[in-house]
């Protein structure tokens, strides 16, 4: 057996709306179908991939203690996990969108391949890694 792709990642918030608005409405992701889990969330696609899931942090954690999965506990920092990165293809277009939304960001560029990266962080503090090549825009 062979994995074929990443699917999607979860994001456990205190804030679902917060969250919510700042994956759709900063960088882009668009509202999708979701079926009823059991708790609160949302589901963000990327084209037709459902890339990125969103729960209400406690509603989450005593559905899924109920079925005996284990959850995540909450701490100051994402330990092990670094970074969720993206491509993009407008990258002046997306310093605009997170200057409007008065999101702080550190800019980086590996010289050699001509890649423009943006790196900041969701409201639950998980680092969000944007990259564009130059031959996306």
């Amino acid at each position: 057996m062979a994995l074929l792709r990443m699917e999607h990642y979860l994001v456990l918030t205190h804030d679902l709306t917060a969250t919510h608005a700042f994956y759709r409405d900063v960088l882009g992701l668009a509202d999708g179908f979701r079926p009823d889990l059991g708790f609160p969330g949302a589901w963000l696609y990327l084209g037709d991939v459902p890339c990125l899931h969103i729960a209400e942090w406690h509603t989450y954690t005593r559905h899924s203690n109920a079925l005996g999965i284990p959850v995540t506990r909450e701490s100051d920092s994402t330990g092990a996990f670094d970074h969720i990165a993206f491509t993009g293809n407008d990258y002046d277009g997306m310093i605009s969108r997170l200057e409007r939304a008065a999101i702080r960001f550190h800019r980086n560029g590996i010289a050699p391949t001509g890649l423009r990266q943006l790196f900041l962080d969701d409201p639950n503090g998980v680092k969000i890694e944007l990259n564009f090549f130059p031959d996306a825009g």
